[in-house]
């Protein structure tokens, strides 16, 4: 199983990605993730990308895919990936297309995470952080017991600047923006499922059983 799971921040297709990488026995590959690994780990290209990093800058495209074609060359993504949030942009998407020609495979499907605006402010906006002991609670998923009070220390509770609604549509513009050109590149490609991300995560993921395997 090869596939890319896109979709706007609060969509869910993290969470899916996680659990279903763990049920096919295939990696999850998250760029975030592999960035923050290669700069610990201190390989040639994290530290590239911690030089980058520290002065400000966006990591480039071509250290972005240099991380992606070392790991998907690793043995245990031999039988399949699911790649989470990449790429991101058409020169990515071209890049990766070369990676996977190279290594004589090819996606099964890319599938995009579908939710309304409203929802995804409301999963976005609802986090809550201790200014004591930084426990995170949700107001919606995962309130505390007393409004504006920690569970755990009694303090107060806060929302950051990242959380307030005007950055998170914000957010959420820039990707669409984007995302809109990748989403066409795929869908001329006939690789491109749209998944409705609303509902129970057991539907949302038995949808995406069902598509991966009428891809393959």
């Amino acid at each position: 199983m090869r596939l890319i799971f896109l979709g706007p921040p609060g969509a869910g297709k993290g969470t899916q990605a996680r659990e279903l990488a763990r049920e096919w026995g295939v990696p999850q590959v998250a760029t975030g993730e592999m960035l923050r690994a290669a700069v610990a780990a201190g390989t040639p290209l994290g530290r590239e990308a911690k030089r980058i990093m520290e002065t400000g800058g966006l990591v480039p495209d071509d250290v972005i895919v240099g991380l992606i074609a070392e790991r998907l060359r690793e043995p245990d993504a031999a039988n399949g990936f699911i790649l989470d949030g990449f790429p991101r942009t058409i020169g990515q998407a071209e890049a990766l297309g070369r990676l996977l020609k190279d290594l004589g495979q090819k996606l099964d499907a890319v599938l995009y995470f579908q939710v309304p605006e409203p929802e995804l402010l409301r999963r976005l906006t609802g986090r809550r952080l201790c200014r004591q002991c930084q426990t995170a609670f949700h107001m919606v998923s995962a309130p505390p017991r007393r409004e504006g009070i920690c569970d755990h220390c009694g303090g107060p509770l806060y929302q950051r600047d990242d959380d307030s609604e005007a950055t998170v549509r914000n957010r959420l513009h820039v990707y669409e923006q984007q995302t809109a050109p990748l989403l066409d590149y795929y869908r001329h490609r006939g690789l491109l499922t749209p998944i409705d991300g609303v509902g129970p995560v057991d539907d949302i993921r038995a949808a995406i059983r069902r598509a991966a395997t009428e891809a393959r």
